[in-house]
């Protein structure tokens, strides 16, 4: 299992020197509510809550879904294929459709809300990981300290966001969910969520979910944590790991300090 020290490691390998490092982010454990049902054959890439139910898409060829989930019992209701040679990555939805990305083939999906009928693709450089929502537009993670915002209509590219931890770009940012004016970021590799101000780009905060991990029996390998979602008309976080067999749901964290 990946701890602290390797996450440390992971914030201090920059791309290039940093200028001066941000106030030291403040660090809380995750404080379990509720644990709920969760597919253990799940290999989770992407999580939201709409209309009190749970999308979700899972990875790995041949097994790459996307789903809607009773969220009381964990039961899959609705599933659509993301055929091979894709590896399915993130989801979100915008109006009535389902956005959907995938790992290394450069090509996003769209589909209709209702009945996961595909209706076309899209195309962007690089990865894909994972993608969440301010409400105005798409955010988008590609395991770089960058996230990229989208136009949420034309899924073209607006801007991008540097990330900072302690003053270095942070890596492997993987899955999102917007959570009352920050993004929250899963740190691939680690029992981390990382607390990202969207518009300094700096990380005001940390969830340790370390003991999350290990009740759901994660490996540090293959099982890590990685899954966030926000259910903003009851207030209530949820978060999970690939092939884990709990969904958690948790106390949201103090409001961090702004600077």
């Amino acid at each position: 299992m990946i701890r602290a020290g390797i996450l440390i490691a992971l914030l201090l390998a920059s791309l290039a020197p940093a200028g001066a490092a941000d106030e030291a982010a403040p660090v809380v454990r995750a404080e379990v509510i509720r644990r709920l049902p969760h597919d253990r054959r799940a290999f989770t890439e992407g999580l939201f809550i709409r209309d009190g139910m749970l999308y979700e898409s899972t990875g790995e060829v041949g097994a790459s879904s996307i789903r809607k989930v009773d969220l009381a019992t964990g039961r899959v209701l609705k599933r659509a294929i993301v055929p091979p040679p894709y590896f399915g990555e993130g989801i979100i939805s915008w109006g009535d459709q389902l956005i959907s990305l995938t790992w290394q083939h450069q090509k996003g999906f769209r589909w209709r809300l209702t009945d996961f009928k595909r209706l076309g693709s899209f195309d962007y450089p690089g990865e894909g990981w994972a993608l969440t929502s301010d409400g105005k537009q798409i955010i988008m993670s590609d395991g770089t300290p960058e996230l990229r915002f989208l136009d949420p209509l034309t899924l073209k590219e607006t801007r991008r966001l540097q990330v900072t931890a302690d003053g270095q770009p942070l890596r492997r940012i993987n899955e999102l969910e917007y959570v009352e004016g920050e993004i929250y970021a899963n740190i691939w590799m680690t029992d981390w969520i990382a607390r990202i101000d969207p518009e300094s780009g700096q990380v005001v905060g940390w969830i340790d979910v370390s003991k999350l991990a290990a009740d759901s029996g994660s490996d540090g390998v293959n099982s890590v944590a990685n899954g966030i979602a926000w259910d903003a008309k009851r207030r209530r976080l949820y978060v999970t790991g690939k092939n884990w067999p709990w969904l958690y749901e948790i106390k949201l964290p103090p409001a961090a300090h702004k600077r």
